[in-house]
């Protein structure tokens, strides 16, 4: 049954059409004028009761039928309204064009026999319907469409777990967990309600879900589809445990699952859904097939991520002590960040060596985020310490190591900053390739950059290394090196950075822990790169 708005302002022709369209099974509404059509589709909007048609009188009393008509398919909820103008007086075929141009969809022209009104309004129905059917599918694609892009910009797989979830939630109308397996059994969850202060299932219930899905999949791949009843499946994952309303655990009795798994994939992925008794449909259905698919996809490459960065990670603690060894006359602190989750490890690395002539301190960031990146990192660290003992000067030194990247890892670039201090008179000398040149900060409320420069290691285009700088360190001065990680932000110039870095070193508490603590408090907050500070004094 349709039903169909009739404006007339003649009250014997609005109840003879009634009437007409009573007997055909149509329920109707009347209207007398454009302002009370407009009226009742506003409040049937509001009630989600629009009207299937809409019969409408070119000669009304406040504005033309025509003026209501594209009035109607601006308003983009009542747009797909089909209207059929009508009139009893004669209209030329002009008219009858006004009528299609303003949007209608037909033109009756009354008296007219009941069968063909009768027919013209089904007619304008069906095409409406199938209209509404089209947009509804675009829509649905549209949304498909946006939940795949949201899951291929994840950058970690928690992120992506919770972007299918809101996928899921979205294409199916209902309460959604997706859940993403790795080859090591770490499974991580993704939730489409949000949660304040309701518990989360445990472990064991996550466990419980891992094992229902290495059961359905049991080495398989591709998407497949299965029903877990209700006392097998964990509560709480659709809605906080304990709530009220149609979806309390208690009335759930079974959960539907989307599992998905490349062919040599390493990754899978399950899609879950609360099931109702009357069913989805198989377009939702298919539309969470392609979804599932695509978060799989997404997937792998975020794996193999995550498993070359906890090797990266584990590299560079490996060889980046955070306790130094006792090195005579200083007071030497060190800090390292690494890069927050869902950002790329980098190349960030740091050295402090005694030698005969004082205190060799290095401070250096290799380009690239990668595993690669870690791994020369490494390779400069050693060829330090390896070239210190013959010669600990820093200018000699921040050439061979130029020369020996240049020669085994070409094309292949690196920044660092070196010196070398004497804990006995304070003269420092100080080589920069590239880096982010030291700060000398002082006890009495001041810093200064040194003024060190130089071309970045692994160039190769034969550029001139500058002699070394000088400075002399008084025993209350405190010389800070740092890597760009801990100031550089995107769109900002980084000579407004390292402003902000100075003014915030200058107003540091002493001492050269509480420097380097205080700096990391005002500035490395999730950082999309690692972090490395290195603080030295002289003690004696």
């Amino acid at each position: 049954m349709s039903t169909v708005l009739v404006v007339d302002d003649v009250p014997a022709s609005r109840y003879a059409l009634g009437a007409v369209l009573r007997r055909d099974g149509h329920r109707v509404l009347l209207a007398a004028s454009a302002g009370e059509a407009l009226i009742e589709l506003d409040v049937r909007l509001r009630a989600g009761d629009l009207p299937d048609v809409a019969l409408v009188d070119v000669g009304l009393p406040d504005m033309s039928g025509y003026e209501l008509c594209r009035r109607m398919k601006q308003m983009p909820p009542i747009a797909a309204l089909p209207v059929v103008h009508f009139s009893a007086a004669p209209r030329p075929p002009a008219d009858r064009c006004r009528g299609l141009d303003a949007g209608g969809e037909s033109y009756l022209a009354v008296p007219a026999e009941p069968e063909e009104i009768q027919a013209v309004v089904r007619a304008a129905a069906r095409g409406g319907r199938c209209r509404s059917d089209a947009q509804l599918r675009v829509g649905r694609l549209a949304m498909l469409a946006g939940a795949i892009l949201d899951v291929q910009s994840a950058r970690c797989l928690g992120e992506l777990a919770d972007a299918a979830a809101t996928g899921t939630a979205r294409l199916t109308g209902d309460p959604a967990a997706v859940f993403v397996l790795g080859e090591d059994g770490e499974i991580h969850r993704g939730l489409s309600m949000r949660r304040n202060a309701s518990p989360v299932p445990d472990s064991a219930a996550h466990e419980r879900v891992a094992r229902l899905m290495r059961r359905v999949m049991s080495g398989r791949s591709g998407v497949r589809h299965t029903v877990v009843p209700a006392p097998l499946w964990p509560g709480g994952f659709f809605r906080p445990s304990g709530s009220a309303g149609p979806w309390c655990d208690g009335l759930l009795e079974e959960a539907g699952l989307v599992l998905s798994r490349l062919r040599d994939g390493r990754t899978l992925v399950c899609l879950a859904t609360p099931v109702h008794r009357e069913g989805s449909s198989g377009e939702t259905g298919h539309m969470v097939e392609r979804l599932a698919h695509a978060t799989a996809l997404a997937a792998e490459p975020l794996l193999r991520y995550e498993e070359e960065r906890h090797v990266a990670l584990t590299l560079q603690r490996s060889f980046l002590p955070a306790q130094l060894p006792e090195l005579p006359g200083t007071n030497v602190v060190v800090r390292y960040e690494p890069a927050s989750s869902h950002a790329e490890i980098g190349g960030d690395f740091y050295a402090a060596l005694p030698t005969p002539a004082g205190v060799l301190t290095g401070i250096g960031d290799v380009v690239g985020h990668s595993l690669d990146a870690a791994t020369v990192m490494v390779e400069i660290r050693h060829a330090l310490r390896a070239y210190c003992v013959e010669d600990p000067d820093p200018g000699v030194l921040a050439l061979r190591l130029d020369r020996m990247l240049q020669h085994y890892h070409p094309g292949v670039t690196a920044t660092m900053c070196l010196s070398l201090v004497d804990p006995a008179t304070g003269r420092t000398r100080i080589a920069n390739a590239g880096h982010i040149p030291p700060l000398v900060v002082r006890d009495r409320g001041t810093a200064d950059y040194v003024d060190a420069s130089g071309p970045l290691m692994g160039l190769g285009l034969g550029l001139e290394r500058p002699k070394p700088s000088e400075v002399v360190l008084a025993r209350t001065d405190r010389l800070l090196m740092v890597t760009d990680g801990l100031i550089e932000t995107r769109g900002t110039d980084l000579a407004v950075s390292m402003e902000q870095l100075r003014v915030a070193a200058a107003d540091a508490p002493r001492g050269v822990a509480a420097l380097c603590d205080t700096l990391l408090a005002c500035f490395g907050r999730e950082r999309e790169d690692d972090i490395a500070l290195l603080a030295l004094r002289r003690t004696g």
